[in-house]
């Protein structure tokens, strides 16, 4: 049987500072559970997560977009006829070339 949380005990939880599951300080109790705790690494207060991170945020937008993109993109060969050989070839590289020494 696990006893309750007391002020000041270790527990560990996801720091949103630090950004992984480190040792906290218990800081204040709301109904017998850890309601705020302070990270020891960092020394941030932030509410008690349950050792959970956040959902990565998605940006609407982008991802609109990159499906938009994504549904335009044809596939070489993608309809069960093979790709020709002008497909296959990947694209020059375009790289910008070096600055020339001027001398003074």
């Amino acid at each position: 049987m696990m006893r309750a949380a007391r002020l000041g005990d270790d527990i560990d939880d996801y720091c949103v500072k630090c950004k992984r599951v480190m040792n906290h300080s218990v800081v204040s109790i709301v109904n017998g559970e850890p309601a705020k705790v302070r990270c020891r690494t960092c020394h941030s207060d932030h509410d008690y997560r349950h050792e959970q991170a956040p959902p990565p945020k998605v940006d609407a937008r982008k991802a609109a977009l990159f499906n938009e993109v994504l549904a335009t993109v044809k596939v070489p060969g993608g309809d069960g006829e093979a790709a020709t050989p002008e497909q296959e070839k990947p694209a020059a590289e375009a790289r910008p070339k070096g600055r020339k020494k001027v001398k003074a």
